[in-house]
């Protein structure tokens, strides 16, 4: 790929695999034969393409085209969106994080505390009113 003049599309993909920090020496690629439709070609030819990203073991598989090479870019696409999906959502994570740190640190309005002890000290009563009476105390009755 580096030594030959490169397409539109395939500088647009190695942008986009240098964005999410996708390299090709961290993908293993496998080349297996197709199913369905296609007939002598898919019996013949090993155009499907997997691809598995070793860091994560992500793993994609295409087989939409009669031809290698196209199998081949599409299954980096794929790639892409799925690695896109995994850091948007570590990034969602990271923020719901904080709201709820946020959320957790932030002051209780006065009422809202009143009424909290308030609750604290009937549950306190009711539980009091449960103890076992103390033996030892009971001569002065």
């Amino acid at each position: 790929m580096m030594w030959q003049k490169l397409s539109d599309k395939e500088k647009d993909l190695e942008k986009k695999m240098r964005r999410v920090h996708l390299f090709e020496h961290d993908i293993k690629e496998r080349f297996i034969r197709s199913s369905g439709p296609g007939g002598q070609n898919v019996n013949k030819v090993s155009t499907c393409v997997c691809l598995e990203h070793i860091p994560t073991g992500l793993a994609v598989k295409c087989q939409n085209y009669r031809e290698q090479g196209r199998n081949r870019f599409y299954a980096r696409v794929l790639l892409i969106k799925k690695l896109e999906q995994i850091q948007q959502q570590a990034r969602l994570d990271k923020t719901y994080e904080k709201a709820k740190k946020r959320r957790a640190k932030a002051k209780r309005p006065l009422k809202l505390k009143e009424k909290i002890l308030k609750e604290k000290h009937h549950h306190s009563e009711i539980k009091s009113s449960r103890r076992k009476i103390d033996m030892l105390h009971t001569d002065d009755l």
